[in-house]
């Protein structure tokens, strides 16, 4: 097992992480998170733009579930009418889950290759060299090498804008509030979701090499961009009926 992960994820990212260095100007271990973080945003494209589309549809349909609730009490017929909702606005609610569970070895990758980046050289392909000097001074400012309080706040900041645009006021004609125990759990979640999420990656960003928090920084401000382009066109995207 450690292996085919070593195989599929550090290898890939450590070298990629080198040759990168190894052609960036000042050999500028920062400037190569940053077009790591983008090389990977790229390849993730399709299945991000898949999970924002979720996230859209799965917010513009809200308001249409509340009204299958009003008008059909039983439970059995409220399941059969959302899932034809669903079906019809071909909405997967678990096409979400993928990113996340892609991203989250690159992260845990991403942090050993920091661990081991000047000693590891015999994990490096044929085709990529060590350059004579690794450069840990990101903008000659922060040793990316090492814990940055900047670099963690900043990463928890972006995460939160991320989640606000992940979750957009509603414009439509409000709804009846939900006061059932499942949705003020669910209103909980998400508020914890919004605010929790932020302070646990300022603390992990605090604990472990500023690469890794420039990384989340980059890949937050990249899906922003994308969630943002996006959701101008979520008219396309949507079909309540």
């Amino acid at each position: 097992m450690h292996a085919l992960w070593t195989t599929i994820f550090y290898n890939p990212l450590y070298n990629v992480l080198i040759f990168f260095t190894s052609v960036i100007p000042f050999h500028d271990i920062g400037f190569s998170v940053i077009a790591l973080t983008i090389l990977v945003k790229l390849a993730l494209f399709p299945i991000t733009k898949k999970s924002i589309i979720t996230q859209v549809k799965q917010r513009a349909m809200e308001g249409a579930i509340e009204e299958i609730k009003k008008q059909y009490p039983d439970k059995q017929e409220q399941a059969k009418k959302t899932f034809e909702l669903y079906k019809k606005n071909k909405f997967n609610p678990f096409s979400s889950c993928l990113l996340v569970l892609i991203q989250f070895p690159i992260l845990i990758a991403l942090i050993y290759v920091m661990q081991g980046i000047a000693t590891n050289a015999s994990a490096l392909y044929s085709f990529v060299h060590m350059p004579e000097y690794l450069n840990t001074n990101f903008l000659s400012l922060i040793d990316v090498s090492k814990p940055s309080i900047l670099l963690a706040v900043l990463a928890g900041l972006s995460q939160f804008v991320q989640f606000r645009l992940a979750m957009p006021p509603k414009k439509a004609a409000p709804v009846e509030p939900d006061d059932s125990f499942k949705g003020q759990l669910q209103k909980n979640m998400q508020m914890q979701m919004q605010y929790f999420m932020p302070i646990l990656i300022i603390f992990v960003g605090m604990k472990f090499s500023g690469a890794v928090a420039l990384y989340w920084i980059t890949s937050n401000i990249f899906t922003i961009i994308q969630e943002w382009s996006l959701r101008r066109h979520k008219q396309e995207l949507v079909v309540i009926k």
